[in-house]
């Protein structure tokens, strides 16, 4: 078995006074985040890997903790920088997400641009799973943009958002490690938790 899991952490805290990489999940996401544990691929995951962003790391203690399991913070599984306009209201948000889908080799108001953002997280999940037993099943827990673009790359499709998750995050898809390096997983359909 090569089975892996990428979920994206569900609602979190807005506050426009933190940096969006250090906001924590919200009451509502803290529960959402617990419907992982009742996931068909729940108790077949060995290993938990995380973003080092904290919705991301509270996302997979939650899941770890009714497992058993530790918890592995890796860098570069991070959403994609956006740090050059810091919080957006969410309508400019979503207007800016959607250039930075639509033009992927172009940085939209200083963001990563997509086409790097994906090469990223492809790697870093492909180094992550470097020395882990193919048969030892492995959650990812992270974010919708960077997942979005590493469900393209799996797909061997161009970066789009139509295959962006669906609104409020919590939602996830499995894939092979084969596929990785293949980029043959066929139609992959985020599932909501």
């Amino acid at each position: 078995m090569s089975l892996c899991v990428y979920l994206t952490h569900p609602q979190v805290m807005i506050d426009p006074e933190i940096p969006v990489p250090d906001w924590g999940l919200s009451e509502l996401g803290r529960k959402r985040a617990a419907l992982a544990l009742l996931q068909p691929w729940a108790d077949a995951i060995h290993l938990v890997i995380s973003s080092e962003e904290r919705k991301a790391i509270e996302t997979a203690e939650i899941f770890a903790s009714g497992h058993n399991l530790a918890v592995t913070i890796e860098e570069g599984l991070h959403e994609n920088d956006r740090s050059a306009t810091g919080f957006l209201p969410p309508e400019e948000f979503e207007q800016v997400a959607d250039q930075f889908f639509a033009n992927p080799t172009e940085s939209i108001r200083g963001w990563e641009t997509a086409e790097d953002a994906q090469t990223r997280i492809v790697s870093r999940v492909i180094e992550c799973l470097k020395g882990i037993p193919r048969e030892l099943p492995v959650l990812f827990t992270g974010h919708g943009g960077v997942g979005t673009l590493l469900k393209c790359h799996l797909m061997n499709t161009p970066i789009s958002r139509r295959h962006d998750q669906l609104g409020g995050g919590g939602c996830w898809y499995s894939f092979s490690r084969d596929a990785l390096w293949q980029r043959n997983a066929g139609p992959l359909d985020w599932t909501a938790l």
